[in-house]
């Protein structure tokens, strides 16, 4: 008998299968709340999805309980001794504003959370606003601290951890994928990096002042 005989034939339909939710996965935040179908066609091919990507030195996290999956660079040691593979996901460098208010908005997500009411957070700007006031400088120009919000905002929006409700532009859900990439360990520290934070935006304002 032939040697190819015994092996597995895939069938044409279950590699397109595959290729539309790796794609999408490829691209950013493949979420339950944005497409039903696509997610239960993850969570039924995620093995093959983990060895494919895998062979591009990329990993899969998914958090089947809150809905959400992306793909992630595999750590630099994990294939010691190997060639590295060049890097597809890219790391993204934020600014110390949009590192800020990613934390302020993860520690709310767990504050909301520990209250075990709705599932869903929705902030207005106005509360957003208020969240990022107490750190920074006292006689902050009102006008100019709206507008950088605003573009913190956007940015925030563009990286996909928050999103605007349909007809309600100054309304905000922070979506949970912002757990994975703000951790419980992180968390401990914050009011350690607080400070540091703190003491950063003072500095700042005193630069612009002068």
């Amino acid at each position: 008998m032939d040697e190819r005989d015994n092996q597995t034939i895939t069938p044409p339909e279950a590699s397109n299968d595959l290729s539309a939710v790796v794609v999408p996965l490829l691209r950013g935040v493949l979420s339950l709340e944005d497409s039903q179908s696509l997610w239960s066609a993850l969570l039924g091919l995620q093995a093959r999805v983990r060895d494919y990507v895998a062979v591009l030195g990329l990993e899969l996290v998914l958090d089947e309980a809150e809905g959400y999956a992306f793909l992630r660079s595999r750590p630099d040691n994990e294939s010691e001794g190997s060639p590295r593979l060049p890097r597809l996901v890219a790391r993204r460098q934020l600014s110390f504003p949009v590192s800020l208010l990613l934390a302020l908005l993860r520690k709310k997500l767990a504050e909301f959370d520990a209250s075990g009411g709705e599932t869903r957070l929705i902030l207005s700007r106005d509360a957003v606003l208020e969240l990022i006031r107490v750190f920074l400088p006292a006689g902050s120009n009102e006008t100019r601290l709206i507008d950088q919000v605003d573009t913190h905002l956007n940015k925030i929006v563009e990286l996909g951890f928050v999103r605007r409700l349909r007809g309600q532009e100054k309304m905000f859900e922070v979506r949970r994928i912002l757990k994975a990439f703000v951790d419980a360990q992180w968390l401990a520290e914050f009011d350690q990096r607080l400070a540091a934070y703190q003491n950063q935006l003072t500095q700042q304002g005193e630069t612009t002042d002068g």
